[in-house]
Protein backbone atom coordinates (compact mmCIF):
# COMPACT_ATOMS: atom_id res chain seq x y z
CA UNK A 1 0.00 0.00 0.00
CA UNK A 2 1.42 3.06 -1.16
CA UNK A 3 2.32 5.69 1.59
CA UNK A 4 -0.04 8.62 1.89
CA UNK A 5 1.94 12.14 1.21
CA UNK A 6 2.33 14.20 3.71
CA UNK A 7 0.24 17.15 4.01
CA UNK A 8 1.05 21.22 4.83
CA UNK A 9 -1.23 23.62 5.04
CA UNK A 10 0.81 25.38 2.50
CA UNK A 11 0.24 23.47 0.07
CA UNK A 12 -3.71 24.60 0.16
CA UNK A 13 -2.85 27.99 -0.75
CA UNK A 14 -4.24 28.82 -4.48
CA UNK A 15 -4.15 32.29 -4.55
CA UNK A 16 -0.70 34.32 -3.17
CA UNK A 17 -2.39 37.36 -4.03
CA UNK A 18 -4.81 37.12 -1.62
CA UNK A 19 -1.85 37.01 1.28
CA UNK A 20 0.48 39.34 -0.74
CA UNK A 21 -2.02 42.69 -1.94
CA UNK A 22 1.50 43.91 -3.36
CA UNK A 23 2.50 42.71 -6.75
CA UNK A 24 6.67 43.64 -7.20
CA UNK A 25 7.69 45.54 -10.16
CA UNK A 26 10.41 47.50 -11.53
CA UNK A 27 9.25 50.38 -9.82
CA UNK A 28 9.85 49.37 -6.35
CA UNK A 29 8.37 48.48 -2.81
CA UNK A 30 10.71 45.67 -2.43
CA UNK A 31 10.98 46.76 1.37
CA UNK A 32 7.24 46.20 1.41
CA UNK A 33 6.31 43.43 -0.41
CA UNK A 34 9.49 41.22 0.87
CA UNK A 35 7.89 41.75 4.34
CA UNK A 36 4.58 40.65 3.35
CA UNK A 37 6.44 37.84 2.34
CA UNK A 38 8.36 37.33 5.30
CA UNK A 39 5.25 37.20 7.42
CA UNK A 40 3.74 34.53 4.80
CA UNK A 41 6.70 32.21 5.19
CA UNK A 42 6.59 32.47 9.01
CA UNK A 43 3.01 31.61 9.23
CA UNK A 44 3.68 28.27 7.51
CA UNK A 45 7.18 27.81 9.44
CA UNK A 46 8.88 28.06 5.92
CA UNK A 47 11.30 30.96 6.27
CA UNK A 48 13.92 28.87 5.90
CA UNK A 49 13.30 28.54 1.88
CA UNK A 50 13.97 31.71 1.70
CA UNK A 51 16.59 32.70 4.22
CA UNK A 52 18.61 29.59 5.75
CA UNK A 53 20.33 29.82 9.50
CA UNK A 54 23.11 31.10 9.72
CA UNK A 55 24.38 29.59 13.33
CA UNK A 56 26.06 26.50 12.50
CA UNK A 57 23.64 24.54 14.93
CA UNK A 58 20.42 25.35 13.52
CA UNK A 59 21.88 24.98 9.96
CA UNK A 60 22.83 21.65 10.62
CA UNK A 61 19.38 20.86 12.54
CA UNK A 62 17.85 22.55 8.94
CA UNK A 63 19.71 20.07 6.47
CA UNK A 64 18.96 17.08 8.28
CA UNK A 65 15.17 17.66 8.61
CA UNK A 66 15.68 18.69 5.03
CA UNK A 67 17.59 15.29 4.36
CA UNK A 68 15.16 13.41 5.98
CA UNK A 69 12.57 13.57 3.58
CA UNK A 70 14.05 15.91 0.65
CA UNK A 71 11.20 14.81 -1.62
CA UNK A 72 8.48 16.35 1.10
CA UNK A 73 11.51 19.37 1.44
CA UNK A 74 11.28 19.83 -2.40
CA UNK A 75 7.39 20.11 -2.81
CA UNK A 76 7.33 22.59 -0.05
CA UNK A 77 10.16 24.38 -2.15
CA UNK A 78 7.99 24.71 -4.97
CA UNK A 79 4.86 26.15 -2.79
CA UNK A 80 7.34 28.65 -1.88
CA UNK A 81 8.78 29.10 -5.13
CA UNK A 82 5.92 29.65 -6.85
CA UNK A 83 4.50 31.97 -4.16
CA UNK A 84 7.55 34.13 -5.62
CA UNK A 85 6.29 34.07 -8.83
CA UNK A 86 2.87 34.62 -8.36
CA UNK A 87 3.29 37.74 -6.75
CA UNK A 88 5.77 39.90 -8.89
CA UNK A 89 5.53 41.36 -12.77
CA UNK A 90 6.03 39.08 -15.40
CA UNK A 91 8.89 41.79 -16.42
CA UNK A 92 10.64 40.30 -12.98
CA UNK A 93 9.97 37.32 -13.36
CA UNK A 94 11.33 37.12 -16.61
CA UNK A 95 14.58 38.29 -15.08
CA UNK A 96 14.84 35.95 -12.28
CA UNK A 97 13.24 32.94 -13.87
CA UNK A 98 15.71 29.82 -14.22
CA UNK A 99 15.58 26.12 -14.83
CA UNK A 100 15.03 24.13 -12.03
CA UNK A 101 15.38 26.81 -9.51
CA UNK A 102 15.07 26.99 -5.45
CA UNK A 103 13.09 29.96 -3.50
CA UNK A 104 16.41 30.79 -2.16
CA UNK A 105 17.52 31.29 -5.17
CA UNK A 106 14.82 33.11 -7.03
CA UNK A 107 14.72 35.40 -3.30
CA UNK A 108 18.41 36.35 -3.78
CA UNK A 109 18.39 37.63 -7.31
CA UNK A 110 15.52 39.58 -6.30
CA UNK A 111 17.04 41.13 -3.43
CA UNK A 112 20.33 41.81 -5.25
CA UNK A 113 17.77 43.22 -8.00
CA UNK A 114 16.35 45.88 -5.72
CA UNK A 115 19.45 46.22 -2.82
CA UNK A 116 22.51 46.76 -5.00
CA UNK A 117 23.96 49.97 -5.94
CA UNK A 118 21.69 51.35 -3.30
CA UNK A 119 24.05 54.74 -2.90
CA UNK A 120 22.86 55.98 -6.98
CA UNK A 121 19.55 54.64 -6.73
CA UNK A 122 19.05 56.76 -3.29
CA UNK A 123 20.29 59.57 -5.34
CA UNK A 124 18.01 59.12 -8.13
CA UNK A 125 14.98 58.71 -6.03
CA UNK A 126 16.04 61.73 -3.68
CA UNK A 127 15.91 64.11 -6.21
CA UNK A 128 12.79 62.50 -8.01
CA UNK A 129 11.10 63.77 -4.59
CA UNK A 130 13.16 67.19 -4.58
CA UNK A 131 11.25 67.76 -7.89
CA UNK A 132 8.09 66.81 -7.16
CA UNK A 133 5.38 68.99 -8.29
CA UNK A 134 1.89 69.13 -7.43
CA UNK A 135 0.63 70.18 -10.85
CA UNK A 136 1.75 67.03 -12.48
CA UNK A 137 -1.23 64.77 -10.63
CA UNK A 138 -4.52 64.76 -11.13
CA UNK A 139 -5.44 64.93 -7.51
CA UNK A 140 -4.19 64.63 -3.89
CA UNK A 141 -4.84 61.22 -3.36
CA UNK A 142 -2.45 60.74 -6.42
CA UNK A 143 0.32 62.84 -5.04
CA UNK A 144 0.02 61.46 -1.59
CA UNK A 145 0.49 58.06 -2.90
CA UNK A 146 3.33 59.34 -4.76
CA UNK A 147 5.05 60.81 -2.26
CA UNK A 148 4.58 57.45 0.12
CA UNK A 149 5.56 55.32 -2.86
CA UNK A 150 8.91 57.38 -2.96
CA UNK A 151 9.78 57.36 1.02
CA UNK A 152 8.50 53.32 0.86
CA UNK A 153 11.31 53.02 -2.26
CA UNK A 154 14.19 55.03 -0.23
CA UNK A 155 13.38 52.97 2.60
CA UNK A 156 14.23 49.92 0.33
CA UNK A 157 18.01 51.13 -0.51
CA UNK A 158 18.41 52.08 3.07
CA UNK A 159 18.04 55.59 2.83
CA UNK A 160 14.48 56.24 5.08
CA UNK A 161 12.83 59.73 4.84
CA UNK A 162 12.30 60.93 8.61
CA UNK A 163 8.25 61.53 8.79
CA UNK A 164 8.81 65.59 9.46
CA UNK A 165 10.00 65.78 6.17
CA UNK A 166 7.70 64.18 4.60
CA UNK A 167 4.86 66.40 6.20
CA UNK A 168 6.61 69.47 4.61
CA UNK A 169 7.11 68.32 0.96
CA UNK A 170 3.36 67.51 1.28
CA UNK A 171 2.40 70.22 2.40
CA UNK A 172 4.79 72.18 -0.32
CA UNK A 173 3.28 73.14 -3.27
CA UNK A 174 -0.13 73.12 -2.34
CA UNK A 175 -2.55 75.49 -4.74
CA UNK A 176 -4.11 78.65 -2.64
CA UNK A 177 -7.06 76.66 -1.77
CA UNK A 178 -5.51 74.60 0.53
CA UNK A 179 -3.36 77.85 1.95
CA UNK A 180 -5.12 77.69 5.53
CA UNK A 181 -4.96 73.74 5.85
CA UNK A 182 -0.99 74.05 5.32
CA UNK A 183 -0.42 77.18 7.45
CA UNK A 184 -2.17 75.02 10.27
CA UNK A 185 -0.21 72.15 9.53
CA UNK A 186 3.18 74.47 9.59
CA UNK A 187 2.50 76.11 12.67
CA UNK A 188 1.96 73.25 14.97
CA UNK A 189 4.18 71.38 17.02
CA UNK A 190 5.41 69.22 16.85
CA UNK A 191 4.61 68.71 12.93
CA UNK A 192 1.66 66.16 12.89
CA UNK A 193 2.71 62.63 10.86
CA UNK A 194 2.47 62.15 7.18
CA UNK A 195 -0.51 59.79 7.50
CA UNK A 196 -2.49 62.72 9.69
CA UNK A 197 -1.64 65.66 7.35
CA UNK A 198 -3.08 63.42 4.69
CA UNK A 199 -6.11 62.82 6.06
CA UNK A 200 -6.64 66.47 6.93
CA UNK A 201 -5.48 67.34 3.40
CA UNK A 202 -8.04 65.45 1.87
CA UNK A 203 -10.86 66.37 4.11
CA UNK A 204 -9.86 70.33 3.26
CA UNK A 205 -10.23 69.53 -0.31
CA UNK A 206 -13.88 68.03 0.04
CA UNK A 207 -15.25 70.08 2.70
CA UNK A 208 -13.08 73.50 2.29
CA UNK A 209 -12.85 73.28 6.34
CA UNK A 210 -9.95 73.75 8.19
CA UNK A 211 -9.00 70.73 9.85
CA UNK A 212 -7.88 69.53 13.34
CA UNK A 213 -4.34 66.88 12.66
Amino acid sequence: MAETPKYHPAFAITNVKSLIPITLDTAGMYHSWAALFKVLCRVHDLTYHIIPPTEATELAAYEKSKMADLAYWKRLNAVVLNWIYGSISHILLTAILLKDDTAQGAWARLESMFQDNKAARASHLEQELVDLDFENFTSIDDYCNHIKSLSDRLADVDAPIPDTRLTLKLTAGLPEAYAGTVDFIQNQEPLPSFESCRLSIEISGTDHQTPSC
